[in-house]
């Protein structure tokens, strides 16, 4: 059996233009916005919900999601979509006011990656892993990916 790596890179390269066409940024920048939104994902779900969230996700974005991952980091509960939003921030490191500027455009971001998601994993999965998040997040995921209400 042989891996065909090009197929795995075309997924990535949609999630990609998914990101880059949401948002107006260049592909490098809607890359790092990826990586710091799947890394405070992940930071917040379970580790069984994240593999089943893995299960689903492409080869490429698995790669994303999990490089760096530490299995044994304390966790850190949040309460409010601002600590969530501040964690994205501090993932993406020293470009983050370059990547994602102020609360608003954070939120453009994050919103962006969810509905991005959708299109990658099933109806069932993304419910699962909105359930399982904090509930400011948790509206704010809804609101984003399922169009219960403004966001902005």
């Amino acid at each position: 059996m042989s891996i065909d790596f090009e197929k795995y890179a075309i997924k990535g390269n949609e999630f990609v233009s998914l990101i880059t066409d949401a948002l107006s940024v260049p592909k490098e920048r809607a890359g790092r916005i990826i990586r710091a939104v799947f890394h405070s994902i992940r930071n917040r779900l379970p580790h069984e919900e994240s593999f089943q969230l893995l299960a689903q996700l492409p080869m490429s974005l698995k790669g994303v999601y999990v490089d760096g991952w530490k299995f044994n980091k304390d966790f850190k509960r949040i309460t409010h979509l601002s600590d969530f939003l501040d964690e994205v921030r501090k993932e993406d490191g020293g470009l983050a006011r370059y990547d994602f500027g102020d609360q608003l455009a954070t939120k453009k971001a994050v919103s962006a990656v969810f509905n991005a998601l959708q299109y990658f994993i099933s109806d069932g999965e993304m419910e699962d892993v909105v359930n399982v998040l904090p509930a400011e997040l948790k509206i704010f995921v809804k609101e984003s990916v399922f169009g219960t209400g403004s966001i902005l």
